[in-house]
């Protein structure tokens, strides 16, 4: 075998190896677990959490209260859902199960962040509005410019004017007024995965995050598997999940509160370096 030969072989050796590392997949049996619990939230958006005369908890957000320091307890949520599922907040009518936990794993290497979804879909939903997908499971990230995104989570980008909520524009989508969201997200159709952003509009193409899942079904559970461009490690990323459980659409979701994710760094969520 002549010189060029050898470093041909050589060099796809090693190409080979770097790549095997690059998209190994971290051992899941050695990466903490921690359940969060994502619930319907009913017709509560930012204008609606934020309201004094809605919400008695307005006066703590505007301490700098965030909404899982005062609503998560003891492993759950402390909501009255007895009001979250009476007509005023869902017109439409409750889901069956208003709560259930999501298991979140996360890890990450030099060049991915890998998060691990674990959750059983319930049924019993009052809306069939994705006739396609039986199940969807998101994460967003919300950037530095998100006002209070370390607070409210998701619900910036959830307002009174966009669709699905009661006498909203059908064609208007989840949005914010400042910032930017990173989307990803897996729906059970063909396992399609969206990576996209919310910014002025909603869009499910165009993200930056490179974002990949692989999902499975093993009787009642989903465990679904994103894997997305490493944001940086010493960061300490606002995140919230949703799931779209048995054919739900738009708001009518199971949603987690607002969550840090550490990356080489402290938070509520710590993702396992490899």
């Amino acid at each position: 075998m002549n010189k060029f030969s050898v470093s041909t072989a050589v060099a796809g050796a090693l190409l080979a190896l770097a790549s095997q590392a690059a998209v190994a997949a971290p051992d899941w049996g050695k990466v903490p677990k921690r359940d969060i619990n994502v619930f319907h939230a009913g017709v509560t958006p930012i204008e609606w959490a934020t309201k004094k005369s809605d919400h008695s908890g307005s006066a703590g957000m505007r301490k700098g209260e965030s909404c899982a320091g005062c609503h998560e307890e003891k492993g759950t949520l402390n909501f009255n859902f007895k009001r979250l599922a009476d007509k005023e907040l869902e017109p439409k009518g409750a889901p069956k199960t208003m709560m259930f936990p999501v298991s979140v794993q996360a890890a990450y290497d030099a060049a991915n962040l890998y998060i691990r979804l674990t959750f059983k879909a319930p049924s019993g939903g009052a809306d069939k509005g994705d006739k396609d997908n039986e199940v969807k499971a998101t994460v967003l990230f919300a950037d530095a410019k998100v006002p209070q995104a370390d607070q409210y989570g998701c619900w910036q980008s959830c307002h009174t004017d966009a669709r699905t909520m009661p006498g909203a524009d059908d064609k208007k989508t989840k949005y914010t007024k400042e910032g930017a969201y990173e989307l990803m997200q897996w729906a059970s159709k063909g396992n399609k995965v969206s990576d996209g952003s919310v910014t002025t509009e909603r869009k499910m193409t165009g993200g930056t995050t490179g974002a990949k899942a692989e999902a499975s079904k093993s009787g009642d559970t989903y465990t679904v598997t994103f894997t997305r461009k490493n944001p940086g490690e010493g960061k300490a990323v606002p995140f919230g999940i949703a799931v779209h459980a048995d054919n739900s659409s738009g708001r009518f979701h199971h949603v987690s509160l607002g969550y840090k994710l550490g990356i080489g760094a402290d938070g509520d969520v710590k993702a396992a370096k490899q």
